[in-house]
């Protein structure tokens, strides 16, 4: 009888760097998803339905926010919702991402009710609240994926034993090195980019500083509107403070050289940003996947404090003149491409790793490995 795995999904990114991990799975086991979070949500684009398009035969949609939920509520509401599920269809491994609280609910029901769990990019710097979250759900966690071996050095440092990490690469390195991306022209035809030179925008909530975040979002639209720059814009996550940016993206309508998308697919995604000219804000695509097409990244703020040593990266603070500055270093900036977080063949080696009788038997029971 094939193992059964469930991989749990949040957002248009996570799904991206698991993708690549599913569908090389699909025939050796019986796979399941668990698709949540931004994905049921109509004012991200309903995501779950590229999940859909991809034809996977068991993916079960379960909504686990609304507009005024907290972060809190959102996480015991996900814990319900997965438990009830998982004590339905009684997985041998559930598969989790990154520092979102849908992770951290995944770890959860998965250590108390004695089901293995592999995180996905454990070990990293993620900065604001994110990074305790990543680190809860490393604990949490019986199995860790990591990204390179600097993500596996945090890891041990945490108590993590040796033999418990695999160092696989970060897996949307698989995508982005393939050869099977749609071309420009197919992107640019099915979004309706009128411009062939464009930077992309990506601007998330910093949970931590919530309470600048309605000025933050304001100075960095100005600075958009004030650059000569064609953008595309792209929605932030829906962390605490999302709601502050929505409103000030309105500034940003009806100028003809933006484009605002609530999602983009993230093959497409990918595409995008390999023709762009920069990207601009605080999204982690500027730090890890930016690099490996050479791309100039303008990171904007505190959210990902620490989570490089590239010196390419250009680091701006919140004022409107600062990211001015930082548009125009980019402008003028050209970087050769780096590889940080793998070789492309992640998925080739999870598949490997979960092959062989002796991963399934990896302890339930964790012990804290003293230096």
């Amino acid at each position: 009888m094939k193992k059964k795995i469930v991989f749990l999904t949040g957002t248009r990114a996570d799904f991206g760097k698991l993708k690549s991990l599913i569908e090389i799975s699909i025939n050796d086991f019986e796979v399941h998803i668990f698709a949540t979070g931004m994905h049921m949500d109509t004012k991200y684009g309903f995501t779950v339905k590229e999940i859909e398009k991809c034809g996977y035969k068991n993916i079960f949609k379960y909504i686990n926010h609304d507009d005024g939920a907290g972060m809190d509520i959102t996480l015991s509401r996900t814990i319900e919702g997965f438990a009830n599920y998982i004590h339905l269809i009684k997985p041998d491994l559930i598969v989790i991402h990154g520092d979102r609280i849908e992770a951290l609910a995944g770890a959860t029901v998965g250590a108390l009710n004695n089901t293995l769990v592999a995180h996905i990019e454990g070990g990293e710097v993620s900065g604001t609240i994110d990074e305790l979250i990543r680190h809860a759900v490393s604990k949490l966690s019986h199995i860790h994926f990591a990204a390179n071996a600097e993500a596996k050095s945090r890891l041990m440092q945490m108590g993590e034993i040796d033999s418990s990490i695999y160092v696989i690469g970060s897996p949307d390195m698989d995508a982005m090195l393939s050869d099977v991306l749609p071309s420009f022209e197919e992107v640019r035809s099915s979004y309706e980019m009128h411009f062939d030179e464009f930077a992309i925008s990506m601007f998330h909530p910093v949970t931590t500083e919530y309470e600048n975040m309605d000025a933050y979002a304001e100075k960095y639209m100005n600075a958009l509107l004030q650059s000569l720059n064609n953008f595309v814009v792209i929605y932030p996550n829906n962390d605490k403070g999302s709601e502050f940016i929505l409103r000030k993206l309105r500034l940003l309508e009806h100028n003809s050289r933006i484009k605002i998308f609530p999602s983009v697919r993230f093959e497409a995604f990918l595409v995008m940003m390999k023709h762009a000219k920069f990207i601009i804000g605080n999204s982690s695509a500027g730090i890890r996947e930016a690099p490996y097409y050479g791309i100039p990244t303008v990171n904007v703020g505190t959210r990902q404090n620490g989570r490089t040593t590239n010196a390419d990266i250009i680091n701006v603070g919140y004022e409107t003149d600062e990211v001015l500055v930082g548009i125009t270093k980019a402008n003028n900036h050209s970087i050769k491409p780096k590889h940080l977080f793998g070789d492309g063949k992640s998925d080739e080696k999870f598949l490997e790793i979960i092959s062989e009788n002796s991963f399934w038997q990896t302890p339930k029971q964790k012990v804290f490995a003293d230096k």
